[in-house]
């Protein structure tokens, strides 16, 4: 059985989470503060937390960024009235997995947390790097090298990073990214998509010869050869 801790200082929604987890089969606890939730983490095997952002003590932000440092493996998603882009960003640049805007639907939730423990499951199975061009990708490290010059990435930046790298010269449309990335229909009026093409062109493309990231005006990305 899956276990999850559940990160909110409001009873009432802390309750409705946790409820909701049990009747679908989850184990799981509940932290009201930051402090709390991470001397939690640090006494048990959690498989993924849902962290609110604005909470006592230690704010899920910085929370997020403790957690993903001792156990960079196990999805976050944070769940929060916080709804601007700017906002998304900063989350994900935490190191979140996903993000969830209150209110939302339950059913949203658990469809999201799914997704999310059977990446985390498959990633166990999986190849442990993948390689195009001169640009090697560890998937257990969640680090990127090329030309022996180790980038960091994000939780986001890596995701996307990986999802390119397995579908080489292919051309991706924003729809087909945000999909499979952040697992959310792409809108017009949102830039995530080329926000985080952006960063990842900072890292692994500006300081090289070659690049790989390509636009494709009208029609999306391709990553590889041009």
């Amino acid at each position: 059985m899956h276990k999850i801790l559940i990160v909110e200082d409001e009873p009432k929604v802390a309750s409705f989470i946790k409820k909701g987890l049990e009747e679908n089969y989850y184990e799981a606890d509940v932290a009201y503060d930051g402090i709390m939730a991470e001397k939690m983490a640090e006494q048990n095997n959690y498989h993924l937390y849902i962290l609110d952002i604005i909470i006592p003590h230690l704010n899920g932000l910085e929370l997020c960024k403790r957690l993903k440092r001792s156990r960079p493996s196990v999805p976050v998603i944070h769940l929060t009235a916080l709804g601007t882009t700017e906002d998304k960003l900063e989350g994900f640049d935490s190191g979140a997995d996903d993000y969830l805007v209150k209110p939302f639907e339950f059913r949203e939730l658990l469809a999201r947390i799914k997704v999310l423990l059977k990446r985390s499951d498959l990633d166990l199975d999986t190849v442990a790097r993948l390689v195009v061009e001169d640009l090697e990708l560890d998937l257990n490290k969640k680090i990127a090298i090329r030309q022996g010059v180790v980038i960091k990435l994000t939780a986001k930046e890596f995701l996307l990073l990986q999802y390119f790298m397995r579908n080489k010269n292919r051309v991706l449309s924003r729809n087909d990214i945000a999909e499979k990335v952040w697992d959310i229909n792409y809108e017009t009026d949102t830039n995530v998509v080329d926000v985080y093409v952006n960063f990842l062109r900072k890292k692994i493309d500006k300081n090289f010869d070659k690049k790989l990231i390509h636009t494709r005006i009208g029609l999306g990305y391709s990553f590889g050869e041009t």
